[in-house]
């Protein structure tokens, strides 16, 4: 049985921090595996478009503007429980409220600029898997 997927994106907070080696570290483990990764810089309308179910809401401006400010990291991870797990891991949106050693807690500076992203849900997760990735690129590794 194929193991669930989610989206994890390394925000450009993350990248200009020089923590991607370190979060990924803390993704591994906590068991994901890695299907497919790359560096990619947004345009404005392509943040716009991954973040099209928030337009309208008040932080719509500011985040599409962060998220194209520089390079992110998306990646494709697979695991049992993937979506649930993954948020355990980063925790909270607002570090403030995170829990200790989630990766949000350990890194992030605030609710806007969170290192982080993460799919919500298993349907989320494959629409914004497709967002980055062809089915090409997600590498089928048996273990």
């Amino acid at each position: 049985m194929a193991k669930e997927r989610t989206l994890a994106i390394l925000k450009p907070d993350c990248v200009r921090k020089d923590l991607i080696g370190t979060v990924i570290k803390h993704i591994q483990e906590g068991g994901f595996r890695i299907v497919s990764l790359k560096m990619v810089r947004l345009s404005k309308q392509g943040a716009e478009g991954f973040y099209e179910v928030h337009r309208g809401r008040p932080f719509f401006e500011d985040l599409t503007n962060f998220m194209s400010s520089g390079p992110c990291v998306p990646i494709v991870l697979e695991k049992d429980n993937a979506i649930e797990d993954f948020r355990k891991l980063i925790g909270a949106t607002d570090p403030a409220e995170a829990d200790e050693g989630t990766v949000r807690k350990l890194y992030a500076d605030n609710k806007g600029e969170n290192i982080v992203h993460g799919s919500d849900s298993v349907e989320n997760g494959k629409i914004e898997i497709s967002y980055f990735f062809p089915e090409n690129e997600l590498v089928q590794m048996h273990a």
